[in-house]
């Protein structure tokens, strides 16, 4: 268990750059912050370094596996105490795994500002400029990112009071020895943070390139803005950058779903995070039974996080549907009960199976409600859109399409990918199938609270209603 507040990770941050083997850049490595931007190879290793922090099993595959369960995707079956107080809307500020969520987050946080505040003043003849730019952009997309997933995980959503509630600190300095209270920081609104988000994603976006393997490239920070307005119910930019993203030539709809096979090379992934037997959340300090929680124990999964019978039920409604027959399996739960469960995370034997972060069939996903929402066309029709992913699934086309329609296809192809929470709260909808006051849009426990550890050694954070 991971107890450390805000300052505390800072420090670690200031102090410690573990490199990601699996990038090829530099071995696993420890660099002290002293050295780091005196050479470009030092500084590779701090940017490789920076994404290795986003394979905590926390930010990848927990934060996932929360969201799909707290919500009518998955009926938790776990036996971890942590995990069955979220799934039952009873989740104490000392829970652990809400703990080393937030820590993990601003880990990752202060990774990224380490090269975002250091870089620009460094002077390298083998350092060009337009590596330096590069290397910011991807930072700030890092930062975006992980401010971003954990408003979403700790504060109610925008549709709660149009932004004005309470989010997170944001955090954008780092920690220089003496600056203790630049970091024992009030929650910034919800609003505030997603103002940071979109000026950190619009900022990196010049200086991204368009392909850039397995980090952040152009589409990523295109598509996670997509997503950032889709929240926001601005529909003309959320359609707008899903539709520069779809028709960016870099990426495709994938012909069928063996890309959830440990692929992060196909074209349907804009980015993933990369997991290997010797690098990724089975590390010493991550989480190793994350996403074997989503599959079956007969093989060596858990078996903790089946289908729920409402999403079974769902998919029933349209026999043939290729990502329920092409991404299930009939098995006995931990709690021998005969049900079905994902396979879009099949490495359950070194427990490294990549981490879906964005991918295109959320881009049309996306461009089909904005359009429809804001009545727009923007790029193709909402019902077109549609019908290609339903193409690919199996099924017969619509004739038309509607809210109703378009939530059930986005629900049926990201199942198991961390979007079905916010996809109900952001839409007034309760997250359990005639569920109770507990899970109802706007309730105390909807949302995380802020880690007891955090509360205790920062007398400026406001605690989340109902939590202590």
């Amino acid at each position: 268990m991971k107890k450390i507040n805000l300052i505390l990770i800072i420090v670690s941050i200031l102090t410690i750059f573990s490199c990601d083997s699996r990038l090829d850049v530099l071995p696993e490595d420890n660099v002290a912050s002293n050295t780091v931007f005196n050479s470009k190879a030092t500084i590779v290793g701090a940017v490789v370094g920076m994404y290795s922090k986003l394979q905590s099993g926390d930010l990848n595959g927990m934060s996932q596996l929360i969201s799909d369960y707290m919500s009518d995707n998955v009926k938790f079956v776990g036996s971890f105490p942590s995990l069955q107080e979220i799934d039952q809307f009873e989740t104490l500020a000392t829970n652990a795994s809400i703990d080393n969520i937030w820590f993990d987050g601003y880990e990752a946080i202060g990774a990224a500002n380490q090269i975002i505040v250091n870089l620009p003043a460094v002077n390298l003849a083998d350092l060009s400029d337009t590596e330096k730019a590069q290397f910011i952009a991807e930072a700030k997309f890092v930062r975006a990112w992980t401010h971003f997933h954990l408003v979403n995980l700790f504060a109610q959503p925008y549709q709660f009071s149009n932004g004005s509630n309470l989010g997170i600190p944001i955090v954008l300095t780092v920690f220089n020895g003496s600056n203790n209270q630049d970091f024992q920081l009030e929650r910034s609104t919800v609003n505030e943070v997603h103002a940071q988000v979109e000026k950190d994603l619009l900022e990196a976006i010049p200086d991204l390139p368009v392909s850039n393997g397995a980090r952040a490239e152009k589409g990523a920070a295109e598509a996670l803005l997509a997503r950032l307005y889709l929240y926001r119910e601005d529909w003309n930019n959320a359609a707008t950058f899903a539709n520069t993203v779809i028709n960016s030539s870099e990426y495709s709809l994938a012909t069928a779903y063996n890309f959830y096979d440990n692929n992060p090379t196909s074209p349907e992934h804009i980015f993933v995070i990369v997991n290997t037997p010797t690098d990724g959340p089975q590390e010493p300090g991550g989480s190793d039974e994350v996403y074997v929680n989503f599959y079956n124990a007969a093989p060596g999964g858990r078996g903790d996080a089946p289908f729920s019978q409402d999403l079974i039920d769902l998919f029933a409604l349209t026999p043939g549907d290729k990502r329920f027959s092409d991404l299930s399996v009939a098995a006995t739960d931990a709690g021998g009960n005969n049900t079905f469960f994902t396979t879009k995370y099949p490495d359950i034997v070194n427990n490294a199976s990549d981490g879906m972060v964005l991918r295109i069939t959320e881009m049309y996903l996306i461009r089909a409600e904005a359009n429809f929402r804001g009545g727009t066309s923007i790029g193709d029709s909402p019902l077109n859109d549609i019908n290609e992913l339903r193409a690919r699934a199996g099924l017969t086309a619509l004739a038309t399409v509607d809210l109703n329609a378009i939530s059930i296809e986005r629900r049926k192809e990201l199942c198991f990918e961390g979007h079905r929470r916010m996809d109900l709260l952001r839409n007034n909808l309760n997250l359990r199938p005639g569920g109770g006051p507990e899970s109802a849009p706007g309730a105390n426990k909807v949302i995380l609270p802020i880690p007891d550890d955090e509360i205790v050694n920062n007398p400026n954070i406001t605690q989340n209603p109902g939590n202590f």
